[in-house]
């Protein structure tokens, strides 16, 4: 998987500049940009070369929905060996939500929890999804309200199968996972080894792969950006039943009413919304 990555600069007035942090991540992610981190003066965003539209970045950019900012960019080719490199060396300290599940790096000893705490351990090798991020957190922390004994849970975009991972140690009888990225689903197969997680199935390829998936799921998780999500839900909701529950997240709150709407026309019931700094998380179940 041949990625780009765009380094933005913006030139606001300080108070500012989280805000267009924001709204330049969301005009980014109409152009096929998947995942951000901030910089001093603006984001880094990374994009897939055959995802990216150069012409609706720069347009959004020309059309910058916040008056007197100025945004340029450099782009340049990520090699696949290099890919997250720096940040896998440093590894991360230990994630504790909701003081249910902790989420610690594989590299490190397992930290001492107190009894009934879940531990996870992600080894994240070319792919995100270690639980630091507030979107991980929030899909994490809707599946500890759920009773997820005995039920079929879908992982889209899987990353490093933190969520499919933390599904099986909440009781799922089946997880079946899939990601675009084939690290992404290599990474996502050996994390689940390393937890001694046995009742997941890892898939490469795109939302596609579901046509090839016998059966139902009574949850659906996907922790994609908005355009990915508007596109593929339709696929999401061939794969499901009445009362199976969707649960996204991976976009921000300006997105939520037009992902609202999709969902609406699949015959989908929004029935929980939450949110961290401005990203959001949304529950649906089918009517």
């Amino acid at each position: 998987m041949k990625y780009l990555t765009a380094t933005f600069h913006i030139v606001s007035e300080p108070s500012l500049l989280q805000t267009a942090r924001d709204l330049l991540a969301d005009c980014a992610g109409d152009a096929g940009f998947e995942s951000f981190e901030d910089t001093d003066d603006g984001i880094k965003g990374y994009v897939q070369e055959e995802q990216f539209d150069k012409e609706q970045l720069d347009a959004q950019l020309a059309d910058f929905p916040l008056p007197g900012i100025n945004v340029t960019y450099e782009l340049s080719k990520v090699e696949d060996k290099d890919w997250n490199e720096t940040w896998e060396n440093e590894g991360f300290d230990p994630i504790d939500i909701y003081n249910r599940i902790v989420i610690y790096d594989a590299r490190q000893t397992t930290p001492q929890l107190p009894e009934g705490v879940i531990p996870i351990a992600i080894q994240a090798r070319q792919a995100f999804g270690t639980g630091t991020h507030q979107t991980t957190q929030m899909i994490i922390g809707l599946l500890l309200d759920m009773h997820l004994t005995g039920k079929r849970v879908l992982d889209c975009g899987c990353g490093t199968g933190i969520l499919g991972i933390a599904a099986a140690k909440l009781g799922a009888k089946e997880i079946v996972a899939y990601d675009i990225d084939e690290w992404s689903a290599d990474n996502a197969r050996h994390n689940a080894q390393f937890n001694h997680v046995q009742n997941i199935e890892v898939l490469q390829g795109d939302a596609n792969v579901l046509n090839h998936v016998s059966g139902v799921f009574d949850i659906v998780l996907a922790n994609i950006n908005r355009n990915i999500l508007l596109q593929d839900m339709p696929a999401f909701r061939n794969v499901m039943m009445q009362g199976s529950v969707l649960i996204l997240s991976g976009f921000f709150e300006e997105d939520c009413d037009q992902l609202n709407a999709k969902a609406e026309s699949l015959g989908l019931k929004q029935t929980g919304k939450c949110s961290k700094g401005n990203w959001c998380c949304l529950q649906f179940v089918v009517k």
